[in-house]
């Protein structure tokens, strides 16, 4: 993979903050984990009773996630799905990680 392109520096750096904190917490990464091995999609419900904590402990996880675009929000009547945002997780990570390739650089 070649070193990502340096355009638009400062906005690529705000959304990669974002993702990188969200990552920080080990309930949102469980999560972001649980949401791909659960088909990618489950309600909010769902994702409070799977980890047993509170409402207001997992609306705050989830809005974080949503935040930095690692997830979206389907309306199924009056409940909400969860969608794991695959692409933009690998996109980011990718993305990142590829400052750290061996091309371009001088031997």
């Amino acid at each position: 993979m070649a070193a990502p392109d340096a355009g638009d520096a400062p906005a690529r750096l705000e959304a990669e903050d974002r993702i990188f904190a969200a990552l920080a917490h080990p309930s949102r990464r469980q999560i972001l984990l649980t949401l791909r091995f659960r088909g990618g999609r489950m309600s909010a419900g769902e994702i409070a009773e799977r980890f047993g904590c509170t409402w207001p402990t997992t609306s705050r996880h989830l809005g974080v996630l949503r935040d930095a675009g690692l997830v979206s929000v389907e309306r199924r009547g009056r409940e909400r799905a969860y969608v794991l945002e695959r692409e933009r997780l690998d996109h980011c990570l990718g993305g990142w990680l590829a400052w750290f390739g061996d091309e371009g650089e001088k031997t």
